[in-house]
C-alpha cells in the first residue's frame, strides 16, 4: 500500500520528544515502522516533516538552538525527508491570566506579562499537503502525525472527496498514562494509534554523526 506520511514538526516534539533523549530521531524509520506493526503490506514512499525554524533569542540554548535544528533538519533530509517550513510571528506582549491547579477557575485580576508567539502556516501546509496527496491518486493512503484537531477539516474534506485513500492517525504521545484519542481525529480514520513506545523511539535514533549531501550532521552536544 503506498503510503504518504505528514508529521507535525512542533505537536511531535510537545507530545512525545521534549524532555527526552529521543530528539536525535530518524523519523522516516520510527513512522516506517509503526505503518509495517499496524498494516505489513505498507510501503512509505513519502514522508513530509512540517515545522518552523527556531528563534535563537527565544530559546533555550540560544543560537546553539537555531543550529541543532538546522543540523537535525539536514539530517532528516538525507533519510528522505521532506522538510515544509513555516513562520513564527513577531514576539508581542500580553497579560495573561496566571497558572493555577484550578484551570476552571482562573483568577482574571491575577495576570502577568509574557512574551506571546505563534507558530504559523504548519496547519495550512500540511492541510494543503495532505489534501493534495489524497487527491492526486499517487498513494493509497495518508498517514496524519499530530493531535492538533484544526486539522479535522482536512481530514473531512478528504473522506468527502477522495473516500477510496484510506486515513490513519498517529499520535505523538507516550504510552503510559495516554489520554483517549482526539474523537473528532480518530472517526474520520481509518485507523489510530494512539502512543508511541520508547523502545520504539530508541531503535529509531540515528547514529551520532549522519552522512549527508554536504559535510556529515553530527549530534548536536546538548541533545
Amino acid at each position: 500500500m503506498r503510503t504518504v506520511a505528514y508529521v507535525d514538526g512542533y505537536n511531535f516534539y510537545y507530545g512525545r520528544l521534549r524532555n527526552t533523549s529521543y530528539k536525535w530521531l530518524n523519523v522516516w524509520k520510527l513512522i516506517e515502522h509503526i505503518l509495517h506493526v499496524q498494516e505489513p503490506d505498507t510501503s512509505l514512499t513519502k514522508l513530509v516533516f512540517c515545522t518552523a525554524g527556531i528563534k535563537a533569542r527565544f530559546a533555550s540554548h540560544g543560537k546553539d538552538s537555531v543550529e541543532a535544528q538546522s543540523t537535525y533538519h539536514r539530517a532528516l533530509k538525507s533519510s528522505g525527508v521532506e522538510i515544509v517550513l513555516g513562520q513564527h510571528t513577531k514576539p508581542e506582549k500580553a497579560k495573561l491570566p496566571r497558572a493555577h491547579s484550578d484551570v476552571h477557575h482562573p483568577d482574571p485580576s491575577d495576570v502577568v506579562e509574557v512574551w506571546r508567539m505563534e507558530e504559523k502556516q504548519t496547519d495550512v501546509n500540511l492541510a494543503l499537503g495532505m489534501y493534495r496527496d489524497a487527491m492526486n491518486g499517487e498513494y493509497d493512503q495518508v498517514v496524519l502525525v499530530s493531535s492538533d484537531t484544526d486539522l479535522v477539516p482536512a481530514l473531512s474534506a478528504m473522506q468527502e472527496d477522495a473516500p477510496h485513500v484510506r486515513r490513519g492517525l498517529i499520535l505523538p504521545r507516550r504510552p503510559t498514562g495516554a489520554r483517549p484519542p482526539s474523537k473528532s481525529l480518530s472517526e474520520l480514520c481509518h485507523w489510530t494509534r494512539d502512543h508511541i513506545n520508547n523502545d520504539e523511539l530508541d531503535a529509531a535514533l540515528f547514529s551520532n554523526r549522519v552522512p549527508t549531501a554536504k559535510k556529515p550532521a553530527d549530534k548536536p552536544g546538548h541533545w
